[in-house]
C-alpha cells in the first residue's frame, strides 16, 4: 500500500475511533457520579482506618468540572474499548481477505477481555497502591490529595496494565494473517522478557516487588503462550503450502501426461 494510501487509511481510522470514544465519553459523563464514587474509594477508606485526614482536594474554580471531563474520558475509553481496538487491528492489516475477516472477530474476541481483565487487576492494585504511597504521611498530619493528580495516577495504572495484555494477540494476530513469524517471537524472547519485568516496574508506582511481579509475570506467560500458538500457527501454515505445492506439481503431471498421450 502506498504511503498516500496509509495515510489516508490512518485519518479514516482514527476518526471512527474518535467517534466511538466521543460516545463512550457521553456515557461516562451520564454515569460520571458513580464512576467518581468508585474511584475516591480507595482514599476515603484509607481515611477512616487512619484516623487521619486523607482526602481528595479541588483546588481551582475549574477543578471539579475539568475533572468531570477527565473522568467521563477515562470510561470512553474503557467502554469503546471494542471498538478502538478493532480499528487499531483494520489499520494494521488493512485489505484483508474473507478468512482474514474471521481473524479479526477472533481478534476482538480475546483482545476485549484481556484489556479488562488487565483493567481490572490495576484496579485491584489500586488501593494498595494509595496505601502504601500515602503511608509516608507523618503522623498528625493531613493528606490533601490533588484530585487532578489522583486521577492521572489512577488512568495511568489502569491504561497501562490493558495495554500490556493486548500484546500476546497482537502477536497471534500479526502471524495469523502472515506478518509476523511465530520463530520471528521465539528468537525475541529474552527481550520480552526483560521488557515485561521493565514495563511491570514502570507501571505499578508503589515500586515493590509484589506489584511488578504481578504485572510482570502474567505478561510473561501470555506471551509465551502466545508465542506456543505462534508456532502451531507456522506449522499450520507450511503444511498447507506443501500441500498446494503436491498438489500443483500433480497438477503439472497431469497436464504433461495429457501432451504426451496428444
Amino acid at each position: 500500500m502506498p504511503l498516500r494510501a496509509h495515510l489516508i487509511e490512518l485519518r479514516k481510522r482514527l476518526g471512527l475511533a474518535a467517534i466511538g470514544l466521543v460516545i463512550g465519553s457521553i456515557a461516562g459523563w451520564i454515569v460520571y457520579p458513580t464512576v467518581f464514587a468508585i474511584l475516591q474509594a480507595p482514599v476515603v477508606d484509607l481515611n477512616s482506618e487512619r484516623g487521619q485526614l486523607i482526602a481528595l482536594n479541588f483546588s481551582g474554580v475549574l477543578s471539579a468540572f475539568d475533572m468531570q471531563l477527565k473522568v467521563s474520558l477515562f470510561v470512553g475509553v474503557l467502554i469503546s474499548s471494542p471498538w478502538w481496538v478493532y480499528q487499531l487491528w483494520a489499520f494494521i492489516t488493512p485489505g484483508l481477505t474473507r478468512r482474514e475477516r474471521l481473524v479479526t472477530v477472533g481478534f476482538l474476541g480475546a483482545a476485549v477481555p484481556l484489556f479488562l481483565t488487565g483493567a481490572f487487576l490495576a484496579w485491584w492494585l489500586l488501593p494498595k497502591a494509595v496505601g502504601v504511597l500515602t503511608g509516608f504521611t507523618p503522623a498528625d498530619s493531613t493528606n490533601l490529595i490533588s484530585a487532578q493528580e489522583y486521577l492521572t495516577f489512577v488512568m495511568r495504572m489502569v491504561l497501562a496494565f490493558g495495554a500490556g495484555f493486548l500484546l500476546p494477540v497482537i502477536m497471534v494476530g500479526l502471524t495469523k494473517v502472515g506478518i509476523v513469524a511465530g520463530r520471528t517471537w521465539l528468537g525475541g524472547w529474552r527481550v520480552a522478557v526483560l521488557l515485561s519485568f521493565v514495563f511491570g516496574a514502570v507501571a505499578t508506582p508503589t515500586g515493590d516487588a509484589i506489584s511488578m511481579l504481578v504485572l510482570a509475570v502474567p505478561i510473561t506467560t501470555l506471551y509465551f503462550i502466545a508465542v506456543g500458538i505462534t508456532l502451531h500457527l507456522d506449522r499450520r501454515a507450511a503444511k498447507r503450502a506443501r500441500a498446494a505445492d503436491l498438489a500443483d506439481g500433480l497438477a503439472d503431471d497431469d497436464l504433461a501426461a495429457g501432451a504426451d498421450d496428444a
